[in-house]
């Protein structure tokens, strides 16, 4: 379909940029997970580590949507409205995770990037798959800011978890160390 081929590079870019740091996501995390984890550490990482993922593979996975060979929007409207839903729905329990997680106490930003963003990129996902019959150039400008969207909040929250692992968990992690050593003399 003419209308779709128009955005390939784009979604080439987005795509790829989603497939790669989902990657690096992967290489951050195999390196950090030689320092204890304690349970509320784990229940913080599915408030604040896993969404990265999610977001990362959704952006991808609209990419893949979107490059597919379709000879109407009509379905691929109907997948838009779907994975806004299921993605509204994500970021209700991520939302719910944040509020119940104790190891650290979130601040503005924390709420615009973990929670406010990506529901305004799932809701954008979601209305497109509406707006497809009777405004299909409108729809696809907010299926590529929702992809876009995603891909910034996923890097911005990606890089906040590395550098809080980085500098605030293995600071804890020196002191408790540091802690059991004066102990023990």
């Amino acid at each position: 379909m003419a209308t779709l081929t128009e955005w390939a590079n784009f979604y080439v870019i987005i795509g790829s940029s989603a497939g790669a740091l989902i990657g690096l996501q992967f290489v951050v995390i195999t390196l950090i997970a030689d320092m204890p984890v304690e349970q509320a550490d784990a229940q913080a990482s599915g408030a604040f580590t896993t969404p990265s993922v999610v977001h990362f593979a959704m952006a991808l996975f609209l990419s893949a949507i979107v490059s597919a060979p379709w000879s109407t929007l009509i379905p691929v409207a109907i997948i838009w409205g779907l994975l806004g839903f299921i993605g509204i729905v994500y970021s209700v329990i991520v939302i719910r995770r944040f509020g119940t997680q104790i190891v650290y106490t979130p601040v503005f930003e924390d709420w615009l990037f973990h929670a406010l963003l990506p529901m305004a990129a799932y809701g954008m996902l979601a209305g497109s798959g509406c707006l497809v019959p009777s405004h299909p150039e409108i729809a696809l400008f907010l299926v590529a800011a929702a992809s876009l969207l995603l891909l910034f909040v996923g890097i911005h929250n990606a890089w906040d978890t590395v550098i809080y692992h980085t500098f605030v968990r293995r600071a804890r992690g020196q002191q408790k160390e540091e802690g059991s050593k004066e102990s023990k003399s």
